[in-house]
């Protein structure tokens, strides 16, 4: 087990990589907090395969545990779901020197952040993430939040856990989808910033796809230094972090405009990512060349590159709301490979863009 440190400021903390690492939580959960108490929250198909080890791991280090079993999908990061947690808080009850462990992917690791920002003003959190999306992603970095009708991660905070235990082995009990969806993130990181994952990818898309295990630790291992660094110049997304964004302006309106059901959000980044690129290619900021790399990549890799057709007002309308925007539609978009940049484009070039990727 190794690590890679967030070196936020007055906070820094550690991702720990490895595979067969889940036995090390109490370790170092006890290490890093001083609970008496530990409230899991999880899912149940996660909770089928890794609950028992990672109560066993606590509990071997006298905590006190306690588990909160929220549903599958998306639709968890709700606001009666929220009420539920903050329930089962009061019922045990949580203190403010306990801590609460994430153990899932993305929808876990955001819900059960924003709880432990919230409870009594903000306990600790560990955060144990089980897909490659919530690995390479959305453990690390400290933004949690909800879901509302009107648009994604609308109400949330910035809190940062005291520690990440990303366990490649977990991406071994994930069906294809969900395994596939985190390389929409992984191949994000290629195109802003480090070009040797594009490289990994296309020479391995065929063990990528199949989850290889050696082959997997390696992108994790270089997307979660990406995002280790970024997020430690700019904890609060007021500069370069948003470059984190790219693809997920459009990604976003996708789906909150599809109910949050059809599709996972490393498909919808994938999609964005091409309307991105055609933006950039619109507005001639980049010939066509990282769109026809990454195309074919995120094809090969299982990933959707077309979009349905949906309403252009109420495409807007999300994304003119969403909690980026920033005095109008705001899109991270690419100057060339590693080369990212925040624009406001106008709405005609936005809309040229989306109907050659709903064409495709």
């Amino acid at each position: 087990m190794t690590g890679i440190t967030v070196n936020v400021p007055g906070r820094p903390y550690e991702v720990h990589i490895g595979r067969g690492i889940l036995q090390a939580l109490g370790e170092v959960a006890t290490g890093q907090t001083r609970a008496r108490r530990a409230l899991v929250v999880t899912q149940g198909p996660v909770a089928r395969h890794y609950l028992e080890t990672v109560t066993a791991s606590l509990r071997d280090h006298e905590l006190d545990v306690h588990v909160a079993t929220i549903p599958d999908g998306e639709a968890a990061k709700s606001p009666a779901v929220l009420q539920d947690l903050w329930s089962t808080c009061a019922a045990i009850p949580l203190e403010r020197r306990d801590v609460i462990v994430a153990l899932g992917g993305g929808v876990v690791g955001d819900l059960a952040g924003f709880v432990a920002a919230t409870w009594n003003r903000g306990i600790d959190l560990v955060q144990v993430p089980t897909t490659l999306l919530a690995q390479t992603d959305a453990a690390i970095g400290g933004k949690t939040g909800i879901d509302l009708a009107a648009g994604k991660n609308l109400v949330g905070a910035f809190h940062q856990p005291v520690a990440v235990i990303a366990d490649i082995d977990t991406l071994a009990t994930l069906d294809e989808r969900t395994r596939v969806e985190g390389f929409g993130e992984v191949v994000k990181y290629g195109l802003i910033r480090d070009s040797d994952i594009l490289d990994l990818l296309e020479a391995g898309t065929t063990d990528a796809r199949a989850g290889d295990p050696a082959l997997l630790e390696v992108l994790v291992r270089r997307s979660v230094a990406v995002k280790a660094a970024v997020v430690a110049d700019d904890v609060h997304e007021s500069g370069q972090r948003a470059h984190l964004n790219f693809g997920h302006t459009y990604a976003h309106a996708l789906e909150t405009m599809t109910g949050y059901d059809r599709f996972l959000h490393g498909e919808a980044v994938a999609i964005g990512m091409l309307v991105a690129l055609q933006i950039g290619e619109g507005m001639g900021l980049h010939g066509p060349v990282l769109r026809e790399r990454t195309t074919p990549l995120l094809e090969g890799l299982g990933l959707p590159v077309h979009a349905p057709a949906l309403d252009r007002d109420g495409l807007w309308e999300v994304m003119a709301r969403d909690k980026k925007a920033d005095d109008g539609v705001r899109f991270v978009l690419l100057e060339g490979l590693g080369q990212p940049t925040l624009r406001r484009p106008d709405r005609t070039t936005v809309a040229a863009a989306i109907a050659a990727v709903e064409s495709a």
